[in-house]
């Protein structure tokens, strides 16, 4: 059995069509369908059940999958080994980035850039359930996010901070001068609140110890920059975290009465997975940064 063939397995596995995996692997589909057809034969076992319409995992690939993947998983780890052994700062580190922390790393970014130049950055910004999605299929090496409500066993997840959710608005608005407001007040203008599934929506969702019904919501938007564009607009008032408006100097936040708990920033890895050095020289300059001093 060969690496190359299980990568094979798993990549039909993932789309469920020999044509999408060809071409992703750079090969035919008559390449593709030899190798898979040399696994079965190997293993004795046929993975796939194809038709002329569909293409399903039988019970013995959905059994090998995780196997396959662990099996991928830890020789591209043994590669990485060696590679930090020759002490060399270089390969792709792959870090997930929820939006609300855009701003808050770019400092970081650009001095990890200047200092390792032969490592290749690659910057994914998606919603947290999607970067925990990547990030436990091996996509990713790392996450910088608020830390979940429910926990996953597989990633261990280290605080970085803790960040208020607040009510954004201009600093020439009505409230501004108010040490903190209550969301009946907001709601007298018109609230923007994150897209569903966005930590900071489901942070208000488990942390607002008031009545939320009959609130004007007007907007919902799964861009938090796009929200605060709104805001600097408007008399609209956002509830995300205070986070959201660092480096923004025609925004402030205040305290929302009601919401006593708060929102812990953190860096998110996979538990048996191998760090990589380059990893580990990110994660120490992000807590070094002075934007994690708040």
């Amino acid at each position: 059995m060969e690496l190359r063939q299980l990568n094979y397995f798993v990549t039909v596995a993932s789309a469920l069509n020999f044509s999408k995996a060809a071409k992703k692997l750079f090969i035919t589909q008559g390449t593709l369908s030899q190798q898979i057809q040399q696994l079965e034969n190997e293993l004795g076992s046929e993975l796939f059940t194809r038709t002329s319409r569909s293409v399903a995992l039988t019970e013995a690939g959905a059994q090998l999958l995780p196997l396959a993947k662990r099996t991928l998983r830890d020789s591209n780890d043994c590669k990485l080994q060696a590679n930090d052994l020759r002490k060399a700062i270089t390969g792709t580190l792959k870090i997930g980035v929820t939006h609300s922390f855009t701003r808050l790393l770019t400092r970081t970014l650009e001095d990890f850039m200047d200092r390792y130049k032969g490592v290749n950055l690659k910057i994914f910004y998606k919603s947290a359930s999607e970067l925990h999605d990547m990030l436990r299929e091996g996509e990713l090496d790392l996450i910088v996010a608020f830390t979940p409500a429910v926990r996953d066993s597989a990633i261990i997840s280290e605080p970085l901070f803790q960040s208020n959710l607040s009510a954004i608005m201009r600093h020439d608005h009505p409230l501004a001068g108010r040490k903190s407001v209550t969301v009946k007040e907001i709601s007298r203008y018109g609230i923007a609140l994150a897209g569903s599934g966005l930590q900071a929506r489901k942070a208000f969702e488990r942390f607002i110890d008031v009545d939320t019904s009959g609130l004007d919501v007007r907007v919902e938007l799964n861009e938090p920059y796009v929200i605060l564009d709104m805001v600097e607009r408007s008399n609209m008032v956002a509830i995300l975290s205070s986070l959201a408006i660092y480096y923004n100097k025609s925004l402030i936040a205040k305290p929302v009465q009601g919401i006593h708990r708060k929102m812990t920033g953190g860096i998110h890895y996979l538990r048996d997975a191998y760090r990589k050095r380059s990893a580990e020289l990110f994660c120490q300059m992000l807590r070094e940064s002075a934007e994690m001093k708040f």
